[in-house]
């Protein structure tokens, strides 16, 4: 069997797809692959749902066309994924710039095959300093994430993981492993893509399109998380979303899924049971 989806304009998904039960569809983070979600997918497999992850367009496995790094794209390339899986009764769960993936494709897309949001570490509602939200995160912030990403980005994704993880701070130790994933998942993806990506995760503004969304959510943010903050995102989603819940992991960084894989893996079982 071959493990790739085609999206609307002919591009070829990757995805995987393990275990049975209800399905938990799992958006992955930028510059990363479907890799990223090892700390969550066999647990979730062994704990009795069927696990979907996928690599987003010009990231892993994934084709890597000249254009289509947008997120309605991306919405409509989950898409694919849930139609060609016949995915339903889903719970979609985003971490980072996926976040806004698994939004745009509830407000692109409905709610016929979806049951529940996850929202990690997510960029939403706006992660940007632009349209009244001074908050944000500073222009000069992601225009120098793609000048490193355009100098070196063999480098940067060597040295990210160290913010990414909050690695040596705290109890979270200096991880080979962890910097050697992290590079190799940024390495397999396109420079083209990486760039378009920060572009998007920077920029798109999901205020007023989650107003509408009614779909039980969990937002789980971490308090240490200096590359989406916690005030400017999460906090504002819970007051946007109609029904949402907030959870804040006291310390941790934009790398909980992995630093604090045990904790979220229980947290996700125990959203999507019920």
């Amino acid at each position: 069997m071959t493990n790739f989806v085609a999206a609307q304009d002919g591009t070829q998904i990757f995805y995987r797809d393990i275990g049975s039960g209800r399905p938990i569809v799992l958006s992955h983070g930028w510059p990363l692959n479907s890799d990223a979600w090892d700390p969550q997918m066999q647990f979730l497999a062994d704990a009795g749902f069927r696990v979907v992850a996928y690599d987003r367009r010009g990231h892993g496995r994934s084709d890597q066309p000249p254009g289509g790094y947008d997120m309605d794209t991306f919405a409509d390339d989950l898409a694919a994924v849930m139609q060609a899986l016949d995915l339903r009764d889903a719970v979609l769960v985003g971490h980072s710039m996926g976040g806004g993936e698994v939004v745009r494709y509830v407000t692109r897309h409905g709610t016929d095959r979806v049951a529940k949001l996850v929202l990690l570490g997510a960029i939403t509602p706006l992660m940007g300093a632009i349209d009244g939200h001074p908050e944000g995160v500073p222009k000069a912030v992601a225009d120098g994430v793609k000048q490193a990403v355009l100098d070196n980005r063999s480098q940067l994704y060597l040295d990210f993981p160290t913010a990414f993880f909050a690695m040596g701070q705290g109890d979270v130790p200096h991880n080979a492993g962890w910097q050697m994933a992290f590079w190799q998942q940024g390495m397999s993806g396109a420079l083209h893509a990486q760039l378009a990506c920060v572009d998007q995760f920077w920029g798109t503004d999901f205020r007023a399109e989650m107003a509408s969304i009614t779909l039980p959510t969990l937002v789980v943010h971490g308090s240490g998380d200096d590359i989406v903050p916690l005030d400017t995102t999460a906090r504002r989603a819970v007051e946007i979303l109609p029904n949402a819940t907030l959870v804040v992991y006291e310390g941790a960084s934009h790398g909980f899924p992995v630093t604090h894989r045990d904790r979220l893996n229980a947290d996700l079982a125990a959203f999507a049971y019920v």
